[in-house]
């Protein structure tokens, strides 16, 4: 190893914070016109819908394949491919806003879900080289960066349009400009910056740990990888993955259908968007919070503290009159604060119950699945909105958590 493993280890997280800062700049930027823009141009509420949509499909889509290239060559050409296809796709939405197609746009809305996809393993990579007993606290550095972009993404959109009138393109094409330029920023930085790959040098350094390589290539089939990974999936990498898939479905479900509720109600736009920034504040300012408890107290403990609050965030959000904006963004708040502790607290453990092997392709296969429940979830809030109630989503949401909870609950007094 030419550099001690703590110096290579600071300098990875440094890295990925800078990249998770341009890559939610620029998944923030997009998503807030993708919608309107694909609604704009069809004519179609619904196809608005599949714009909002199609970002996470494409995601879920490019888990596996980036995990599966990450398990052969390591992080650093998975992080490269996942901003350049969101870098290709943005540039694609700029193409279909021009020639004012939307199936292009959709096309090109999966491809811009690579730029999540990157996000979402980024947080694994922090973890590659990190000590044990520092290991939730490593992921949810990369987590809490994803703040800063979230917030400074939806305002670049409004100059960035005025920038995209200027040279003849429809207003929302701007986001996509913005995103394709800092996809390709954090493709280079990642490129660049994360060598050694820490993924290939933390095998190297465990002495393969199972894993054949040569050149830093690894040389087992992927087929074969790939089989050996779901064979992890079980005992405390189950229980992780039922935590990171639930509480991301019932974040996406509820945060969905909130801004119908709040409409239903009669509140303006912008007490809607004060809502949602609140909820998204919440989803990552407190990350550092629950990865020191993680690495303090257990990870189940806090898992199940991040199912407690999802199940909070439902009891407050069912009960909430459509006019009661500050019980919503208490529950949307609530409902943030158990996604990150569940996502944490579940990604630390998720990684630590499988051997060092198979770790990417477990958590690719995490992120799959991760992005599908997202997808459910808000379908199924849609049409259970739709037939039913607000409050009916609440409710299911608290009572589809609770079992989870429970386990949490009986498995961190067994281990107490």
């Amino acid at each position: 190893m030419s550099a001690p493993a703590p110096a290579v280890q600071r300098r990875v997280l440094g890295v990925l914070t800078a990249t998770q800062v341009l890559g939610a700049c620029g998944v923030a930027a997009g998503v807030a016109v993708s919608a309107l823009a694909a609604a704009a141009l069809s004519g179609s509420a619904a196809v608005g819908g599949l714009a909002a949509t199609a970002p996470t499909l494409g995601s879920a889509l490019f888990a596996v394949p980036a995990a599966s290239l990450a398990d052969r060559r390591g992080r650093r050409p998975a992080l490269v491919l996942g901003y350049g296809l969101g870098a290709l796709g943005a540039g694609l939405a700029v193409l279909a806003l021009a020639v004012r197609s939307w199936p292009l746009l959709l096309g090109a809305l999966i491809l811009f879900g690579g730029g999540s996809m990157a996000g979402l393993a980024a947080r694994y990579a922090a973890t590659d080289l990190a000590a044990p007993q520092r290991r939730a606290r490593a992921l949810s550095v990369v987590v809490w960066a994803s703040t800063a972009g979230v917030v400074v993404g939806p305002n670049l959109a409004g100059p960035a349009g005025a920038a995209a009138g200027g040279l003849g393109l429809p207003e929302a094409a701007g986001a996509y400009l913005v995103a394709t330029l800092v996809f390709l920023a954090a493709a280079l930085l990642a490129g660049l910056g994360l060598r050694p790959d820490p993924l290939v040098l933390a095998r190297e350094s465990a002495g393969g740990a199972g894993c054949p390589m040569h050149g830093g290539v690894l040389t087992v089939p992927a087929r074969d990888r790939r089989a050996a990974a779901w064979r992890q999936l079980r005992g405390q990498a189950r229980l992780a993955l039922a935590g990171i898939v639930l509480c991301h479905a019932a974040m996406v479900g509820l945060m969905s259908m909130t801004p119908v509720h709040l409409d239903h109600g009669g509140h303006s736009l912008a007490v809607v968007g004060v809502v949602i920034s609140l909820h998204a504040a919440a989803m990552y300012v407190a990350s550092p919070l629950f990865g020191w408890l993680a690495d303090r107290h257990g990870r189940v403990p806090v898992l199940g503290l991040g199912t407690a609050l999802v199940v909070a965030a439902a009891g407050i959000a069912g009960t909430a009159d459509s006019g009661d904006a500050p019980q919503l963004a208490l529950a949307l708040i609530v409902l943030g604060f158990g996604w990150s502790a569940g996502v944490v607290s579940g990604s630390a453990l998720l990684t630590e119950s499988v051997p060092l092997a198979e770790r990417p392709n477990v958590q690719g296969l995490s992120d799959l699945l991760m992005n599908l429940g997202g997808a459910g979830g808000g379908v199924l809030a849609g049409v259970l909105v739709t037939a039913g109630s607000y409050p009916a989503l609440g409710l299911l949401v608290g009572f589809a958590a609770l079992p989870l909870l429970v386990i949490c609950a009986l498995r961190a007094l067994r281990a107490a």
